[in-house]
Parts: C-alpha cells; structure tokens; sequence
C-alpha cells in the first residue's frame, strides 16, 4: 500500500529536484565541510529525496547508495547523476527504520531534511548506528523545533497543515539523547537558520488556496510569528526555520 509520505512526495519529486532549499541551502554546503571523506568511503544518504545530499558526496567517495520509499524520487536521483556524470551512485527502496543493508556495511550514514516524516526516529537512529562500521560517521540535518512544548506543537501543527505526511520535528535535546542511547557518540552540534520563501513552500505540497489562508494567518500571529520571524524580501514573504547539524561517530 503506498503511504501518504510515498504518494505527497511522489506527487512533487520533480519539485523536491529543483528546489534551492533542498539543492543549494547552507546547511547542505556546511555538511559537507565538516565531513572529511576519503575516496574509499561508501556513503548512505536515507530518506534521499532527489539525492542532493548523495549528490553532493558523490565527487569525493567510492559509492553512493541514495534510499528512499518514494520511487519517483529515486528516479529524479538517477536522473540527476546521468546529467553530472556520476557513475558511482546506486538507489535503493527502503524504509528509515528498517534498512536492507548488512552491519557495517558503511563508512557514512547521512540523512537531511526527512527525519520529521519517520514514523519511529529512534528506529531509523538505531539502523543508521548498526549498518555504519567501527569508526564511522552518521550526520543528521533536521528543522527541530522549539524547547517550549506548547509553541513545538504550534509549530508542527503549522508543518502538518501544509504536508499531512509531516510527522513531527524533534527538539535537539530529543535528537541528541536518541544518538547516544544508540551507542553513538555526538561531536558535532550547530543550529543554523533556513530562509524559507513561502510561495514555493506551498506550492510544492499543492497546498489548496483555503489552506494557503490558514498558513498565513498562524504564520503572522503569535505564538509562531517571534518563532519563524516572516517578512517581506524580494522574494515576497519569507520566514526562518532552525535546522540543526548534528554528527556523531561509532566508536
């Protein structure tokens, strides 16, 4: 049976492909700074999306392998390596939270931006733990939300509204604590912001022009307007969610 996560991004992969957000955010170039690869590595990016993260580790490692449950996405992502010329890039169908691959099967897990879908994070942290090898990387880049309980649930009901595949987006504490009860070892935390520009946020969940009203107006009155700041730039209304970096290893 396809899920409604399957058929909302089946129906928008071609968007998820194109959007700056997911192709060219600044969390994406900052991941790949902090991760110093080796041309030996076999990298997994779950959850893939149009495999821009993949993509972007791809030049520097022996293989990629871009998991997804989506198969439209997945062909966006062989779509998208033919066009760079990357050879070493390899799809898979699989969930987050029961990956088929073998223990130790890689040198990087990476995931970004799709953990707020999972229905079960601490199963998807506990497969990336057990398929990285001894000395290996896991690196997750989510939007969390908020400490105060009462606006994280403003903030994820504003999620759900515009994708009712949205699960929910955890707080960094709740992140954390999931990677070291899975025997990982966190190194790397930082929270950066990442401009959103409205128009194109709806649209690729072919928001209906009623529930285009709804996010305005929770987006522009309180308790989310201090929280995700909207604006007006050159790009019409725009507002700012926190994604974090985290980074661990596998001792």
């Amino acid at each position: 049976m396809t899920s409604l996560v399957q058929k909302k991004f089946g129906e928008a992969a071609a968007d998820y492909a194109a959007s700056a957000v997911h192709a060219t955010g600044p969390s994406l170039a900052r991941l790949v700074e902090l991760i110093e690869t080796k041309p030996t590595w076999r990298v997994l990016d779950i959850a893939t999306g149009a495999g821009h993260t993949a993509l972007a580790f791809a030049p520097n490692v022996a293989k990629v392998t871009a998991s997804d449950i989506t198969p439209e996405m997945l062909q966006q992502v062989r779509k998208l390596a033919k066009e760079r010329g990357l050879s070493n890039v390899v799809t898979a169908q699989a969930p987050a939270g029961d990956l088929p691959f073998p223990d130790t099967s890689f040198n990087l897990v990476t995931c970004r931006l799709a953990a707020h879908h999972f229905a079960n994070p601490k199963a998807f942290v506990r497969e990336a733990a057990r398929v990285l090898i001894p000395g290996g990387s896991f690196a997750l880049v989510d939007n969390v939300s908020p400490d105060d309980a009462n606006l994280a649930d403003a903030y994820n009901a504003f999620e759900k509204l515009r994708d009712p595949s949205h699960g929910r987006c955890l707080g960094l504490q709740e992140w954390s604590d999931l990677i070291e009860n899975a025997g990982l070892t966190p190194i790397v935390t930082e929270v950066l912001d990442q401009d959103i520009p409205f128009d194109p946020w709806v649209a690729r969940m072919r928001c209906t022009e009623a529930t285009v009203v709804r996010l305005k107006q929770m987006l522009e009155s309180e308790p989310l307007r201090a929280f995700l700041r909207p604006r007006e730039t050159e790009v019409g209304l725009t507002f700012s969610l926190r994604e974090a970096i985290l980074i661990a290893h596998k001792a």
